[in-house]
């Protein structure tokens, strides 16, 4: 692991990373994050009855969405040419709330770690906009990379 940022040159300015020598690998990134809410907010979504519509089908499309935009959201990332966007929602009891997971691919010289991040936060955001009438205590935590394959730093698994 490098002990120098990579977004800022000598100077301690930023800059845009120059991936042009890098080779083109297959890269994936796996990200996740949970919404807590009340059990009643959860069995409106299950049940389909909450008040906007299909809560889980708009934060999947909004997650796919924010993924391929990411470029335009977080300053210096690359725009890439995303393979795949899969997002995944997972219903918990105890605690009661959502884990949200996105699965993010690409063909290129730079990572999709950002995109699956974004992924995750856009659907997490989507959810708690979606059933704020009926719960607006809804907390978001443990958004982070699960997992990314890949390019020069190889392969990485949170613990």
């Amino acid at each position: 692991m490098s002990t120098r940022l990579s977004h800022l040159n000598d100077k301690g300015e930023a800059r845009m990373v120059d991936v042009s020598a890098k080779s083109v690998t297959s890269r994936t990134a796996v990200a996740e994050g949970f919404v807590a809410m009340a059990p009643e907010t959860l069995d409106l979504i299950l049940d389909g009855k909450a008040p906007k519509g299909d809560v889980l089908a708009t934060a999947r499309i909004a997650g796919i969405m924010a993924a391929k935009r990411t470029h335009e959201l977080i300053p210096l990332c690359h725009p890439l040419p995303l393979t795949q966007v899969v997002l995944d929602f997972t219903p918990s009891r105890d605690p009661s709330g959502i884990t949200v997971e996105a699965t993010a691919k690409v063909e290129g010289k730079t990572g999709v770690e950002m995109e699956a991040l974004t992924a995750v936060s856009v659907a997490c955001l989507t959810i708690y906009d979606m059933c704020k009438a009926v719960d607006r205590a809804m907390i978001f935590s443990g958004i982070r990379l699960i997992e990314k394959t890949g390019g020069r730093s190889g392969h990485f698994r949170a613990p």
